[in-house]
């Protein structure tokens, strides 16, 4: 094993130790953002934002996952003008994805191991339409489901047939879940990378030590992925794991692209408003990124 583990570091692959602390912030000295998923129309974040108004809440991040060709145009820019107005990012998802194609597969118990992946070479042509359009209309935050749209929309970056300033965020049913996956994300133009859900606190500090790009987290899920809440963790997942987005409010939603209310979006605030004040007793010195 040793000789692995030294093939690895020469990857950039580090054995960690118990006490491994992340010295890695955001570009304002952050440490920590509160990313509110599941808001799946301009509905749903004109009331989150209300709601984090009324409890005096700082977010940065608001994500829908739908869909982008669930929206219609001026649903998209209505979303764009309450996102620029509040100060926050905006991440609006692909839609194409093989649970909404013709896939027979992906029903089965099998099948859904190849997640919300595109297939064939028209949905990956489907899917860029979708980003462009999202783009045309002002867009400036993807959330992709396919690590092969990834390469693709970042060369077109790169080539300048995408915006520059547009950020490509990962969701975590693409299933990365080790350093080595995080590395392979980040060297294809990935800006944020949310891992799987379940990942214990010495496995998040694996992905923080191996890239230098933030790390979603997830602090609870909604039933269908497990349920599972894990606010008081969330001071070793800054530590350990920093620059990170807490993602907030989950398990308000019964399952990953459930279209929320105006009432359960003020639910997710109170989450991200719990979430805060338990930093605020058990990390106070912690730091939270301005944006």
């Amino acid at each position: 094993m040793d000789e692995t583990k030294k093939s690895l570091e020469k990857l950039g692959i580090n054995e960690l130790h118990d006490d491994y602390i992340s010295t890695k912030r955001f570009e304002d000295g952050g440490q920590y953002r509160f990313e509110v998923p599941g808001i799946q129309g301009p509905s749903a974040l004109e009331s989150l934002l209300n709601a984090c108004n009324d409890y005096n809440l700082t977010i940065h991040r608001a994500t829908q996952t739908k869909g982008i060709m669930f929206l219609l145009d001026d649903e998209i820019s209505a979303m764009v003008d309450l996102a620029r107005e509040a100060n926050i990012q905006l991440f609006l998802a692909v839609g194409p994805r093989a649970p909404y194609d013709t896939s027979a597969t992906v029903q089965t118990e099998e099948g859904k191991r190849i997640g919300y992946r595109l297939r064939g070479y028209n949905n990956l042509v489907y899917a860029i339409e979708d980003v462009k359009r999202a783009v045309d209309l002002g867009v400036r935050g993807i959330l992709l489901y396919d690590e092969g749209l990834l390469f693709a929309l970042s060369k077109m970056r790169d080539a300048g047939d995408l915006p520059k300033d547009l950020l490509f965020k990962l969701s975590a049913h693409a299933g990365c879940s080790n350093p080595a996956a995080a590395k392979l994300f980040e060297s294809i133009g990935l800006n944020s990378l949310n891992p799987v859900r379940d990942l214990q606190i010495p496995m998040l500090a694996s992905l923080r030590d191996a890239i230098d790009i933030p790390i979603d987290i997830h602090t609870e899920n909604p039933k269908s992925t497990g349920g599972f809440i894990r606010h008081y963790e969330v001071p070793e997942m800054i530590k350990v794991a920093s620059p990170v987005y807490l993602k907030t409010g989950g398990s308000v939603a019964k399952h990953h692209s459930w279209d929320t209310t105006e009432k359960e979006a003020r639910q997710r605030a109170k989450q991200v408003a719990l979430i805060r004040d338990l930093i605020e007793r058990h990390y106070p010195e912690a730091i939270m990124s301005k944006l």
